[in-house]
């Protein structure tokens, strides 16, 4: 029952609360990151939802778009604005993700919704993360997050689809908060973002 029924109740209240709530700091870091990212505070990109089904999802920007003479975007770590490193730090930039669960493409627990053209990477086994929705937080991100290796991260998100309940997404919930206090495993290791997934 909690699968089918009360977890979207849960999530859509919970995301609802949770926007209320944060609403003078999402207007805050807003204000801050229009000006820091030349009228941009938001950052939209297509990700692939349960089942693979496409969504848009929404972030904090967090990365300016600053190019070289070339015309390529800088590196990540050079992108990274000291108000988008700060939001990203304290996993602010996922607030906005609250839109998502309440237009129901997301949960507030799930495995991590990554990019589209992944889809055609996944092995028999990877490809069950889309079983559930994806999450704004989940099993592999209080496991290391950033910090652990592509491997393991699928293995979290494949347990964690067989083995969700709600006494399983009230843990996440409270070692999520213990995770963000401590900001551990925002970053891979010597970079600014993980490194891409290979298959």
């Amino acid at each position: 029952m909690y699968k089918t029924f009360f977890k979207r109740i849960i999530d859509f209240f919970g995301a609802l609360m949770g926007l209320l709530l944060l609403s003078p700091l999402f207007l805050l870091v807003t204000l801050g990151l229009y000006f820091a990212n030349q009228g941009k505070p938001f950052f939209f990109q297509l990700r692939p939802g349960k089942d693979g089904v496409i969504f848009k999802i929404i972030k904090f920007k967090t990365m300016n778009d600053k190019k070289d003479p070339n015309g390529n975007l800088l590196s990540d770590a050079e992108r990274l604005t000291l108000i988008g490193s700060f939001v990203r730090k304290t996993s602010i930039d996922e607030i906005p993700q609250l839109f998502n669960v309440l237009m129901g493409d997301m949960s507030l627990i799930g495995p991590r919704p990554l990019l589209v053209h992944y889809l055609e990477l996944y092995s028999d086994f990877q490809k069950r993360r889309h079983e559930v929705k994806p999450g704004i937080t989940g099993w592999a991100q209080v496991n290391g997050r950033n910090a652990i290796s592509w491997d393991k991260k699928f293995e979290y998100d494949v347990w964690y689809v067989d083995n969700f309940s709600f006494i399983l997404d009230v843990k996440i919930l409270f070692m999520t908060i213990q995770k963000v206090v401590k900001s551990e495993g925002i970053n891979a290791a010597n970079a600014a973002t993980i490194e891409p997934f290979h298959g």
